[in-house]
């Protein structure tokens, strides 16, 4: 067996079953030939098994603990101390929902001390970690994924990792994550996402655009990633100059009010900017208070700058969809932003926008019209069901009408 894992690994192999099994692997390995292992939702009754299936073969480890509370803390603690040993060339560790515990980051801390520096190429850990472990792992040579956990006042070294590809910042303090960046070598990065657990999160784009424009991120970076639970109006501004990116996900909360101040001119901006973009989301789900958002104007500038962008959650003005949109001005040369026929965009988010029944029509039209292919609406309010039906029905029509084939079969 060369993988072991999946959503439903434990339900075939229970406590009882493994202590069978025990006796098996006194003298060597139970699967010698295990590349990976996988296990999501670790219970503290099968934790202390994991070691009967690891192996010196053994390269990828990929664990989500049960986050439950209990005396899984002393357990866990115990058997991160073997991985190194049992998996002495390990490249992928991935270990999520650890419990938060003094005992938890001195064993990862010390499992990843004692790893083949050369070997590992993924450290994905939901823990924080000791002054000499940080150390270590931000100068490891063939590190290509990086989840850092700082806390308050953590001491960061200078970061110097090449072939740095994907980092996850999480942090619940402050402006700590900016001690990443300062002085570091971060040549390949692609994709960053902050997990932001702090009450003030401030000007936090600027912020970002400061310390990596003084590395050479602005030329690599496609992916942008930010969570935060504050209620929070940033300046998308800040994120102009990163030209490359196809995946841009801001995430606020709408909880105490609504908070997105996005509009035509932030859009159409982000637009220009970005013609690579794949995937726009910005704020939360779009909710029903909204006294600004974006218009049809900012629709169609998306579906004329990013014809790959197929994914979309803003918070927009259903009432400027129930009009034909006007495109003037949209961009310098008014002819030029008529809506792409191959616009990619299929999925659009809307969250609880209210949609009058009288509106259901042409709103269909309209979106039909910018967005030639969209297929999927994700919506609170049926009427927004309503529109997905009537765009579909409209395709079949034209269909009929351009190929003269039957709308409906019979058997």
């Amino acid at each position: 067996m060369r993988k072991f894992g999946g959503p439903n690994a434990l339900s075939f192999v229970s406590p009882e079953v493994c202590s069978v099994l025990q006796g098996y692997a006194i003298n060597e390995p139970l699967f010698p030939n295990l590349k990976t292992f996988e296990l999501w939702f670790a219970t503290e009754e099968f934790v202390p098994f994991i070691p009967l299936f690891l192996s010196p073969k053994t390269t990828v480890i990929d664990i989500g603990f049960d986050d439950s509370p209990g005396p899984l803390k002393a357990t866990v603690a115990s058997i991160l101390a073997t991985f190194s040993i049992l998996c002495p060339n390990l490249q992928d560790v991935s270990l999520d929902c650890l419990p938060t515990d003094p005992a938890i980051t001195a064993a990862i801390s010390g499992m990843l001390l004692s790893s083949n520096p050369y070997s590992l190429r993924s450290v994905r850990v939901d823990s924080p970690l000791t002054e000499g472990a940080l150390e270590v792992i931000c100068k490891l040579p063939e590190l290509r994924d990086l989840w850092l956990v700082i806390e308050r006042d953590t001491p960061l070294p200078v970061v110097v990792l090449p072939n740095l590809i994907n980092l996850v910042i999480k942090y619940d303090h402050g402006r700590d994550w900016l001690q990443v960046f300062h002085g570091a070598t971060l040549g390949k990065l692609e994709t960053v996402a902050f997990h932001s657990g702090s009450e003030q999160i401030g000007d936090f784009l600027e912020e970002f655009k400061r310390v990596a424009l003084a590395t050479s991120t602005q030329n690599t970076l496609s992916e942008f990633y930010l969570y935060t639970s504050c209620s929070w109006n940033p300046s998308y501004s800040s994120l102009l100059p990163f030209t490359q990116l196809t995946f841009l996900l801001v995430e606020s909360s709408c909880d105490d009010g609504c908070s997105s101040a996005v509009d035509d001119n932030i859009i159409v901006d982000l637009a220009r900017a970005m013609p690579k973009l794949k995937s726009l989301e910005l704020g939360d789900a779009p909710c029903s208070e909204i006294p600004t958002g974006v218009t049809a104007k900012g629709l169609i500038a998306l579906a004329h700058h990013c014809p790959d962008l197929s994914t979309l959650r803003v918070h927009f003005q259903v009432d400027s969809l129930s009009d034909p949109p006007a495109i003037d001005g949209v961009t310098s040369n008014a002819s030029s932003a008529t809506p792409q026929t191959g616009s990619a965009l299929w999925n659009l988010e809307v969250g609880r926008i209210p949609l009058p029944d009288e509106s259901v029509s042409t709103v269909a039209a309209t979106l039909a019209l910018i967005f030639p292919r969209i297929k999927c609406i994700d919506y609170f309010y049926t009427n927004w069901q309503k529109v997905m039906d009537s765009i579909s029905i409209s395709r079949k029509i034209i269909n009929y009408s351009s190929k003269n084939t039957p709308l409906y079969t019979s058997n």
